[in-house]
Order: structure tokens, then sequence, then C-alpha cells
């Protein structure tokens, strides 16, 4: 098992892009098709704890489903958002990439780096 894991969309550029860079660095990372198996909303909390984010930071806010939900919305509170999230998981941002205590957004691709450098 690798001390790497991304969370993977293979339909956007920018997570293959990602997935490249790790491979290109030696770094075969476990792959999580988070479109087919998403997060449970206790795995969600802990991503975005790692990545040191809010639910609204991980938001795609490009999406229709984001436009539909409502979730501009600012009253909406983190448990919400989540729960969009799970419920929709394309809303989440991608690709996230983890090891360890540490993950980082792939956008650019180039912040993974940091993870690689530790």
């Amino acid at each position: 098992m690798s001390e790497y894991t991304i969370y993977h969309n293979p339909r956007c550029s920018k997570s293959r892009q990602t997935l490249q860079l790790l491979a290109d660095n030696g770094v075969e990372p476990e792959i999580v098709l988070y479109l087919e198996t998403p997060p449970t909303a206790a795995e969600l909390k802990v991503l975005l704890k790692k990545l040191d984010l809010s639910p609204r930071q991980l938001l795609r806010k490009g999406e229709s489903a984001y436009k539909e939900a409502g979730l501009a919305d600012a009253t909406l509170s983190d448990t919400a958002l989540i729960a969009a999230m799970l419920a929709e998981p394309k809303l989440i941002e991608r690709p996230v990439v983890v090891k360890g205590e540490r993950a980082v957004l792939g956008r650019p691709p180039e912040n993974v780096l940091a993870l690689l450098s530790n």
C-alpha cells in the first residue's frame, strides 16, 4: 500500500496531470475514484482538516449542482455544505493528494511537490 492517496477523477485534466506528476516523481499512489466511491462525512472532515480548508473552500463553485442547490448562500453551515458534497461528489474540488497527516489540492498540480519533499 502506498503512503500516498489521490482522490482522482480521470475525466479531469488537472487530476490526470497531478497523477502524472506523482508518477514522474516515482510515486504510485492509492487511487480513490471518489465519484464512484465517495468519502463518508467523517472521511471528508478528516480530509478538510488535513487540507486546512473549510468546506466552502473545497466546493467546486462552477458546477451546475452548486448553483441549483443554492450553495452560494453564505448562511449555510459547514454541516450543510458537507452534506451537499456527499450528495453530489462532483462538487468536491479535485484532485486531493494525501500523505500521512497532510494533504494538498492539486490545483495547480505542482502543489503536490510540497508533499514529496517531506
